[in-house]
């Protein structure tokens, strides 16, 4: 086969599968975008590992990586549900995902979502955190047919981010709120997120001890708790107790709870599953002394280390498909767009004879990656490719 045959993936853009690893990739071409590399393995056994291990329900979070292949590989690995945000979100699933659930888990949605999701889609689960929330999803779905998540505003110090200032409720109105949905007829669940990332197991404790509190002021017991998401990742730098800590830590506050007898705990997953399988394989275009200049940056692939206290990847440097070693320099990385912010956050130890036409690949960047990059200045690359060798490891793996 051709190794330049190319097929139009969901998203317009063109999805490779004919180089087994990323030296296959930079020995026979030298790219002048950058190229994303999904190494399908890699993701398929983060979604088995999670779902295999987590006590309860597994959703992924779309909005951390919602590129069809990769939505497709985590369900092949085992994932059957999904956190969807829009009604474009949920269409995604249906159409990658046969046979999944989706679960439209956000208390605010564009006026007829929530109908066009119930009614096109079969969506059966939704969230509010405020009583008029109720009316307004009353006015596009019946609500005997759904189940209706609260939310109720949680924050640990354990979280990088805190989600709560957005959304929930304070715990004092949840019970209030999850009586009324169930005297309007709907099937009432409870939810929180305690932020992201979160470094700490004992956040999810603290979450689920207000959890309880709410579900012992209810007159019935509940069958759903969603804990959200904000399972970390251990990005260069960044140390988190492993997943099976954060899982024990769960079942065992799960055993507090005041639940129906065949209860379910679920969690929303999204950088813990979207961030080990995807790498971005990128050009040195210039160098200055200790400054280079890539074809990508803070507007593109790396546009998450704007907002996050991680600040880099790992990563590995390639001349002519060949790893680059040797003496290294700590060098400063710029993007190619006129903005003078178009830098990553810290200097990256690199071969100290790194010149222009180079390449260096970053792993661990599929999470909030290809979910949230712009055209700004008009860089914008669509070339994402598949690798074949299913031994192929990213950096950092």
């Amino acid at each position: 086969m051709d190794p330049k045959a190319e097929s139009m993936n969901d998203l317009g853009g063109r999805l490779m599968t004919d180089y087994p690893d990323v030296p296959g990739l930079l020995a026979h071409e030298r790219p002048r975008e950058p190229v994303y590399c999904i190494y399908p393995e890699v993701y398929r056994r983060a979604a088995q590992d999670f779902v295999s291990g987590f006590p309860g329900r597994v959703l992924y979070a779309v909005k951390a990586n919602n590129y069809p292949a990769i939505v497709r590989l985590l369900h092949a690995g085992g994932v059957q549900h999904f956190d969807c945000a829009s009604v474009p979100e949920v269409a995604l699933v249906a159409e990658h995902c046969p046979g999944a659930t989706c679960y439209f888990m956000v208390p605010t949605r564009l006026r007829g979502a929530a109908r066009e999701a119930f009614e096109r889609y079969g969506v059966r689960h939704f969230m509010i955190d405020h009583a008029s929330g109720i009316d307004i999803l009353a006015a596009e779905v019946d609500l005997r047919q759904v189940v209706v998540f609260t939310r109720v505003a949680v924050h640990h110090a354990a979280a990088m981010m805190d989600l709560s200032t957005k959304f929930g409720a304070p715990p004092e109105q949840v019970a209030g709120m999850m009586t009324a949905l169930a005297a309007r007829g709907a099937e009432p669940a409870l939810a929180f997120n305690v932020g992201s990332p979160v470094m700490r197991t004992e956040a999810y404790t603290y979450g689920m001890s207000v959890a309880a509190g709410v579900l012992a002021e209810l007159p019935f017991q509940v069958n759903l708790v969603d804990i959200g998401g904000g399972f970390p990742y251990a990005y260069p730098g960044i140390s988190a107790p492993p997943l099976r800590d954060y899982f024990h830590a769960v079942k065992q506050a799960t055993l507090a709870l005041p639940l129906a007898p065949d209860a379910v705990i679920m969690a929303e997953p999204g950088r813990a599953l979207a961030a080990p399988g995807l790498s971005a394989v990128v050009e040195v275009l210039l160098r200055r002394d200790d400054r280079l200049y890539l074809n990508d940056g803070m507007y593109g692939i790396f546009w998450e280390l704007r907002f996050r206290d991680h600040d880099g990847y790992p990563f590995r440097a390639f001349r002519d498909g060949v790893p680059l070693q040797g003496e290294t320099l700590p060098f400063r990385l710029f993007g190619p767009t006129c903005d003078s912010t178009d830098v990553l956050p810290i200097t990256f130890l690199l071969p100290a004879d790194i010149a222009p036409g180079d390449y260096i690949e970053f792993g661990s960047i599929g999470a909030y990656s290809l979910s949230g990059r712009t055209a700004f200045n008009g860089y914008f690359s669509e070339r994402i490719i598949q690798l074949s060798d299913v031994n192929a490891q990213p950096p950092g793996c």
